[in-house]
């Protein structure tokens, strides 16, 4: 009896330590020039922050020879020895849906290029991440090159997945990668209304379902940016990154008219953008509670306990927006 007792009361321990797990804390970086403000170091520090996906390139279309090529690479002036760093590479929709697309040669020269930016900054690297919002016309391109990529490299391979591939599976299909990363963010349309693109819980919601059927192991990838879209006339001039609300509130030049909407008093230039007269700024942003929200909704329909959240994107002006542990709060909402 004694013996048994043991067992069990060794069972109801490694079980309770498993579940009390907490998922680890990364980030994404999402810029050309890897330099860490003394900001973005504590928020490492603050976090043991262990691993950074770091973008490395783009892949883009040639506008002379519609070939593809590789966009804005990044330059590192800091040192990340510190850190497992893994490259991201961000392929654009349009190169998978060329027909004539040579897949084994971009695969190649993908890696070459990852290769050739780790050897000249003394990076060691044991894994890839694609990021590319594959479609129904172009999932044979795409994952005739995620097998290309995890042959020829021999790297662990992960993948973004956005939510109608999760929901669609069967459709879009799961690219052969050894875990995915699901981006809980992007959800709606960047439009005038009122509706927020970065997040929607009523979008979410007709997806998250299709979380506990979805057989590949998936992280999250949270959102913590925020941006404003410019509008004239009712027409969508762009997204404006980096526009504080609070700065906003304060700027003479521009003047609240609802929770979200600014518009332009007087014109002017604000972050080198020309802002007309009448102008209207439609402000996006990621609460705290929205953070809590997300994490709720995605626990309740997980399929496996998520072993990381990464958070998009390492950026100061995104840190000064929350308080400083809310990166440890969200994990343990998990």
């Amino acid at each position: 009896m004694s013996k048994r007792f043991f067992l069990g009361l060794l069972f109801l321990f490694l079980t309770a330590c498993s579940k009390n797990e907490e998922p680890i804390i990364s980030f994404y970086y999402w810029k050309t020039n890897l330099k860490f403000s003394e900001t973005e170091k504590n928020a490492l520090k603050d976090n043991d922050v262990q691993r950074l996906y770091v973008r490395y390139f783009d892949i883009g279309l040639h506008p002379q020879t519609q070939k593809p090529f590789p966009i804005s690479p990044i330059h590192f002036y800091d040192t990340v020895q510190q850190f497992e760093i893994i490259p991201v590479v961000f392929i654009q929709n349009k190169v998978m849906l060329q027909k004539d697309l040579e897949v084994h040669d971009l695969a190649a020269k993908t890696i070459h290029l990852i290769a050739e930016i780790n050897s000249k900054n003394k990076i060691k690297y044991s894994e890839i991440q694609i990021d590319c919002d594959w479609s129904l016309d172009s999932k044979d391109n795409y994952l005739k090159f995620i097998e290309q990529v995890k042959q020829l490299s021999k790297k662990k391979l992960s993948a973004t997945i956005r939510l109608h591939q999760v929901k669609y599976f069967k459709k879009t299909k799961i690219p052969n990668v050894d875990n995915g990363v699901l981006m809980f963010y992007n959800m709606g349309a960047i439009a005038n209304d009122s509706l927020n693109s970065i997040y929607s819980r009523k979008i979410s919601e007709k997806y998250l379902e299709s979380l506990k059927k979805y057989p590949l192991h998936l992280d999250y990838a949270l959102p913590v940016y925020s941006w404003a879209i410019h509008i004239r006339n009712e027409k969508i001039l762009g997204l404006r990154s980096k526009l504080n609300f609070t700065e906003l509130k304060k700027d003479k030049n521009f003047e609240q008219i609802s929770p979200i909407f600014f518009r332009v008093k007087q014109s002017n230039y604000k972050n080198g953008v020309y802002y007309q007269e009448n102008d209207l700024l439609k402000t996006e942003t990621i609460s705290k509670e929205d953070l809590k929200e997300m994490a709720e909704d995605l626990d309740d329909n997980k399929a496996q306990a998520p072993k990381e959240i990464i958070f998009y994107d390492l950026d100061e002006f995104n840190l000064n927006n929350y308080e400083k542990n809310i990166f440890k709060q969200v994990v343990s909402w998990f």
